[in-house]
């Protein structure tokens, strides 16, 4: 497909962040939102609501991300997805978008709506491919299941 400049210009962000950059990353990704806005493309606005939440170090703020990230992608199907690559699949999205929700609530303490996401990363399990990112996403939900069940509200270091 032809290049995406507004895929093009997150991955630049996510870049930065990566690098150590996480101010001006989310600087850059928060003027990227502003053009996009809660109407735009919803794969623009999923990709960029689920970087963005990892920007910040504070839970609620997190949240506010994340859900803007899972109602974009609800707004979505396959069509769109494969448009970008065609290996994508939405269902594939819903693992790790449910459990960055699910670390957000515990964050927040809130352990039902937390168990409630979780339950739903497990759910869409089944989505992701055998590789380090599905493994990635797998050892998240472990980590975040071990947390709630421990009642442990700090920022882990897998998320």
């Amino acid at each position: 497909p032809p290049a995406d400049p507004t895929m093009t210009a997150i991955t630049d962000a996510v870049t930065l962040a990566r690098a150590g950059s996480a101010s001006d990353a989310r600087a850059a990704l928060e003027e990227l939102w502003a053009g996009i806005g809660p109407g735009g493309d919803p794969l623009h606005r999923c990709t960029l609501a689920h970087y963005l939440a990892d920007l910040y170090d504070d839970a609620a703020a997190s949240l506010e991300w994340d859900i803007r990230a899972l109602a974009a992608a609800d707004d979505m199907d396959d069509r769109r997805v494969r448009e970008h690559h065609e290996s994508l699949r939405i269902r594939g999205f819903y693992p790790s978008l449910h459990l960055n929700l699910a670390d957000d609530y515990r964050r927040l303490g809130d352990f039902d709506s937390a168990a409630g996401h979780l339950a739903a990363a497990r759910d869409y399990a089944d989505a992701l491919a055998d590789d380090g990112y599905g493994a990635g996403v797998l050892g998240g939900i472990d980590n975040v299941a071990a947390a709630i069940a421990a009642r442990n509200t700090e920022r882990l270091a897998t998320h």
